[in-house]
């Protein structure tokens, strides 16, 4: 083999991979967005510009940190390839990849599920009634008193 078709089997994958990784992570960011967005307002429901400043900081941050880790993995450790190396050079690159998109997807999963359930929680009524006033007494004893 060549060093000229080697060379074009490494632009080859990186060309793939890179359209591979912004393509996947713009169309996850946007399906993110779209169905975070209603996690948000359901937090939010009393601010709803709050809820959209947060998911636009989160579809930001999603994208520093997958753009950034597509990048950092772009390299290919020889430059001499052949064609079926070079698939499967990209193959695992892109297998990395999504790996890591899933993950920080279901970490934002988790934390929409966080921030709904603390909303959730700070509406909701106690759990029990009162048993103690601040004087110590019982609310049967304060009750019959009054």
């Amino acid at each position: 083999m060549t060093v000229a078709s080697s060379a074009n089997h490494l632009v080859f994958v990186y060309v793939v991979y890179i359209l591979a990784s912004v393509g996947l992570t713009v169309w996850l960011s946007r399906m993110l967005f779209k169905s975070g967005a209603v996690f948000l307002e359901d937090v939010f429901d009393d601010n709803p510009r709050l809820a959209g400043a947060v998911n636009q900081l989160l579809v930001a941050g999603f994208y520093l940190l997958n753009l950034g880790y597509a990048l950092l993995s772009l390299r290919v450790g020889r430059t001499e390839l052949t064609f079926v190396e070079a698939i499967e050079q990209l193959s695992m690159k892109l297998g990395a990849l999504m790996l890591a998109l899933g993950a920080v997807h279901f970490g934002n999963l988790y934390l929409f599920h966080r921030m709904r359930r603390r909303g959730q929680i700070r509406l909701a009524p106690p759990p029990v009634k009162p048993q103690l006033f601040r004087d110590g007494a019982s609310a049967n004893h304060a009750a019959h008193t009054a």
